[in-house]
Parts: structure tokens; C-alpha cells; sequence
């Protein structure tokens, strides 16, 4: 079964006063498990899973770290009445903009009812915001923010109504855009070898790009990346709303769910 993460890198780099981006943090194999903290609560969107503590995943086999990779997993092997047991990770650091660079090499996909997600949340869900960059849709997620298509970006608006209980949309679905380019997520991503995605964060927009296996750029390649020479994101998020003083203190998650 393909229900696992495998990650290559995971790098925030923070904006200079010039449009230049330096490195705040890596997230290394070396280091990697350590910049988390294992969430082991009941889960928040009602899925079938039971999040278990480190010590448990790391015997389990659940998660592994090499020279070169990071490993994240579920138990695909045992009948488990109570919930599949699986791992959330939450970064012990939280941040106000920057560009957040994962590149990954595969991810869980194909499986019906499976639900793997890499986002960012900020405390007293939803008021400081929550950004979804790899959850089937783009999304974003707060109150009284709206979004239109300004041709800025690739993909289609899904729902233009940020707020978790806008009228006529499902609850907490929030704003979204999607792509039809199938290499973006599950079983497309895994047969491509994965990719990049790249997710600029400034006062006044947030843009998801993604790069697939033979089409990254070279300045992401060789750590000095320039996002103004990217071309269109997949997803741009901005309009009526101040985005630097909604999305506040975002914390990095990474997650596989079952039917939540």
C-alpha cells in the first residue's frame, strides 16, 4: 500500500529587504524529527486514525530517517478497530512569512479514503489562519477574506470564501484552487518521482508553486531561490484580505488521515 511520505528536504527561508531570501531553517534528515512535536489527540477532523507518540511510531516502523530521506508512514499491516495508527507532526517553530521549499519524493496515493496533507496553522483555529498546500485542493482558511481570479495564477478557483462557515459551501472548506495536473498529488505525483512545492508567504499574497521530478528550477536546486522567475504558481491567494494580520504564527504540519 502507498501510504507513506517519503521527503527529500524541507527548507524555510526568510526575505531579506531586498527580494532575496536567506535560509532561517532546514529541516534535515539529520535533524528533522527532532524540529517536531508527535500530536497524539483524538483527531480534530473525526478520521479514522490513531496518532501515536514518537517512541511508538519509531518501534513501529511508522517513521525512519536516513543520510539522504525522511520516512513517513501508517500501520498498512494490522486489523485496527480503533483507528489506523499513523503520526502528526507539528514544527515546534512558528512563522509570519518566508518561503517554505519541500521536496518530496513520494507521498500516499491511490488508496480510497486516504488523506495525507502537509499544511500550516496558527493557534485558536481559525483565527490566526491556516494555509493547506498539499490536501488534494489548495486551500486557505479565515474569516472575512475572499478571493477572485486575477489571473495571477494556473489553477481554478474551487470556493472564493475563506471563512470555515460560509454560507453555501461545506463546512470548513474555506478558499480553494485546484489543478488538473494529476502530478501534483497521489498516485500521479509518485509515478513522476515526486517534486517540489514551493509556497511564497508575504504580507500581501501566499503562492503555492509545484515543480515536478526533471523541472526544478536551478536556483532552487543550487539554495538561492528567486520566485519571481518561477512563473505562474499553481495557486495565489490575495484580494480583501490582510494577510499579514490574519495568518500569524503558522506552526508546519505534516499528517495522513483515513475518511475524516
Amino acid at each position: 500500500m502507498f501510504t507513506s511520505y517519503t521527503l527529500l528536504i524541507c527548507l524555510v527561508l526568510a526575505r531579506l529587504g531586498t527580494a532575496a531570501y536567506v535560509l532561517e531553517d532546514d529541516y534535515r534528515p539529520a535533524n528533522f524529527f527532532s524540529m517536531f512535536t508527535f500530536f497524539t489527540d483524538a483527531d480534530p477532523t473525526a478520521g479514522f486514525v490513531s496518532y501515536v507518540n514518537q517512541a511508538t511510531a519509531q518501534s513501529s516502523g511508522l517513521i525512519n530517517s536516513t543520510a539522504t530521506s525522511v520516512y513517513m508512514g501508517v500501520d498498512h499491516t494490522n486489523v485496527t478497530p480503533n483507528g489506523r495508527p499513523s503520526v502528526r507532526l507539528t514544527s515546534t517553530k512558528s512563522y509570519n512569512s518566508g518561503l517554505i521549499i519541500l521536496d518530496l519524493n513520494h507521498m500516499p496515493g491511490g488508496i480510497c479514503g486516504t488523506w495525507p496533507a502537509f499544511w500550516t496553522v496558527g493557534p485558536n483555529w481559525p483565527n490566526s489562519g491556516e494555509i493547506d498546500i498539499i490536501e488534494v485542493d489548495l486551500t486557505f482558511k479565515f474569516y472575512n477574506c475572499t478571493i477572485t481570479n486575477n489571473n495571477a495564477f494556473s489553477g481554478s478557483i474551487s470556493t472564493t470564501n475563506c471563512s470555515v462557515t460560509a454560507v453555501g459551501q461545506a463546512a470548513n472548506v474555506g478558499c480553494g484552487i485546484t489543478t488538473t495536473d494529476t502530478r501534483t498529488y497521489g498516485t500521479g505525483f509518485n509515478a513522476n518521482g515526486g517534486g517540489v512545492y514551493a509556497t511564497e508567504w508575504t504580507g500581501t499574497f501566499i503562492s503555492v508553486y509545484f515543480f515536478p521530478r526533471g523541472s526544478i528550477p536551478a536556483d532552487i536546486t543550487n539554495g538561492n531561490p528567486v520566485p519571481s522567475g518561477w512563473g505562474k504558481p499553481v495557486a495565489q491567494f490575495q484580494g480583501n484580505c490582510d494577510i499579514a494580520s490574519k495568518f500569524v504564527n503558522q506552526q508546519i504540519v505534516f499528517d495522513t488521515t483515513f475518511c475524516g
